[in-house]
């Protein structure tokens, strides 16, 4: 990395990067069998991972990286209140 690159890293693209980095790991723990994709956490690490995202793409537009990090909230929590619900009709036992 050069001197310059990281004069100009800013706090919103440490953000940005975290996001990456979280959405990534979320990733890869269910193609390793560590995650599964219902259960809720990874659905809120890539909510999470893509809204910080978001945050970063404020500072620094990108139309299509918004579409993308948009639709990519939008189905993450679709899937997390799919599994919640799913678990509040679970038939006590």
């Amino acid at each position: 990395m050069s001197i310059n690159f990281m004069q100009n890293y800013q706090f919103h693209d440490f953000v940005g990067t975290t996001g990456v980095t979280l959405t990534l790991v979320a990733y890869f723990l269910l193609h390793a069998g560590k995650w599964e994709s219902h259960e809720l956490k990874f659905s809120f690490a890539n909510a999470f991972g893509s809204g910080m995202i978001l945050y970063s793409l404020a500072h620094e537009f990108n139309f299509s990286g918004f579409l993308i990090e948009s639709i990519w909230v939008v189905i993450s929590l679709y899937g997390a209140s799919r599994t919640f619900f799913a678990r509040q009709n679970l038939p006590k036992t």
